[in-house]
């Protein structure tokens, strides 16, 4: 096999050490040199020196947890770096140690065989700190709205049954006067808005619970933390405001795409990037988001075609965007999603949609264009013998004879 890098180097990282193995070919001799080292800064210093004085042009190291992090911003700039898939570089079994596995990455490295991982710039990786932090954020006011529904369902007050949004103004002006310690359905439900659709009758009905100092305590401890956590997706909200001000452009771009709304727009930006130049293909791009069946074949069997595990932020928020999208009228999308959903289902048709919409942001991003609609009636006009054709055999199953002519 031929050596792609003479000197080049593999890295095993933990949380306390980085194990190196340099890879110094000379003709066909080839000589390791293994050394073990820390991960403070200092330390990390030092093993950028060493592989320097060993001339090493190529570094390799597996993408373990967030402990690679810090040694590649060390390495950044002095060394061409490759992130490897931890689960594409196994080593083989029975020879699992840290310096075997420095050694063996070292050796893939050296003859190419290691595909290297998406790095975003780092300006790229801010961002997606910003917006995965505020959908975590997001997450925990739903769990703690859970928890105030929780409560109340134990003191026996239905208030989700008459309110759509419990944290909406007239469910916080009802919990407020519950934790003061008001009691009487009455007046509770006299603070609900006039926009609520439920009646007097049925809000005051509602209301009658067994509301304790236990139950109270629950529900002032749950509301301050969504307090809080409002404050934290406010303020997330404002940095992402100044951080993604040299991808502004890139955002309206995505933005006018069916189903993509500003925070959608973000998550994109944030999770591929918007330099399309680092994937070859929209389908490569499809593939590494894990929208795209997986190729799994033995003896000329198709063994399986479900999509593989791969960006869980990136890939959640294009199906929930991707069931928007499927619902506007007159739209590629939704003809799209109704066109597969009558043969495969509505999952593996939202898949689908979510699919195009990646293609289409790859092209928008790679091209600095606004979305433009291939139309509901794309498929008509695209495939327009086949489906002349269709319909004629099912008017030949209803046992109806015709006379196709050209109009």
């Amino acid at each position: 096999m031929d050596v792609v890098h003479l000197k080049c180097a593999g890295l095993d990282v933990h949380a306390q050490t980085v194990v190196a193995c340099a890879r110094l070919g000379s003709g066909k001799a080839v000589a390791y040199d293994r050394r073990t080292f820390g991960t403070t800064t200092p330390e990390l210093l030092a093993l950028s020196d060493w592989l320097t004085a060993h001339g090493c042009t190529h570094v390799a190291m597996e993408s373990s947890g967030i402990y690679w992090k810090p040694v590649w911003h060390v390495l950044d700039g002095h060394f061409e770096l490759v992130l490897a898939n931890a689960m594409h570089i196994r080593n083989i079994p029975g020879r699992k140690s840290d310096l075997n596995d420095a050694t063996w990455i070292a050796d893939l490295l050296a003859h190419g065989l290691i595909r290297s991982s998406f790095v975003p710039p780092p300006s790229v990786q801010e961002l997606r700190d910003l917006t995965r932090t505020r959908k975590q954020l997001v997450r925990e006011i739903a769990q703690h709205t859970l928890r105030i529904q929780k409560t109340l369902e134990t003191a026996n007050v239905k208030l989700t049954s008459v309110l759509a949004d419990i944290l909406g103004v007239s469910g916080r002006a009802i919990l407020t006067a519950l934790i003061a310690g008001e009691t009487q359905p009455e007046r509770l439900a006299a603070l609900a808005s006039d926009q609520v659709k439920a009646s007097r009758a049925e809000l005051v009905a509602a209301l009658h619970g067994r509301l304790t100092d236990h139950h109270r305590f629950m529900l002032r401890l749950h509301l301050d933390q969504i307090a809080s956590l409002d404050v934290a997706v406010r303020d997330v909200e404002a940095r992402l405001g100044e951080t993604l001000a040299p991808f502004r452009a890139a955002v309206d771009h995505l933005i006018t795409m069916p189903g993509v709304s500003e925070t959608v727009a973000r998550v994109i930006v944030a999770e591929i990037g918007f330099d399309m130049t680092r994937f070859p293909s929209a389908a490569h791009l499809v593939s590494w988001a894990g929208l795209c069946p997986r190729l799994h074949e033995s003896a000329g069997k198709r063994l399986s075609n479900r999509t593989r595990s791969s960006n869980p932020w990136l890939k959640t928020t294009l199906v929930q965007a991707a069931w928007a999208a499927a619902r506007k009228k007159d739209s590629y999308f939704r003809a799209q999603f109704l066109r597969i959903k009558s043969r495969r289902g509505p999952k593996k048709a939202v898949l689908a949609v979510a699919a195009s919409m990646l293609t289409a942001a790859y092209h928008m991003l790679r091209n600095g264009a606004v979305y433009r609609d291939l139309g509901a009636d794309h498929f008509d006009r695209h495939d327009k013998a086949k489906l002349a054709k269709r319909l004629i055999a099912r008017l030949h199953d209803l046992g109806l004879v015709v006379d196709v002519r050209a109009a």
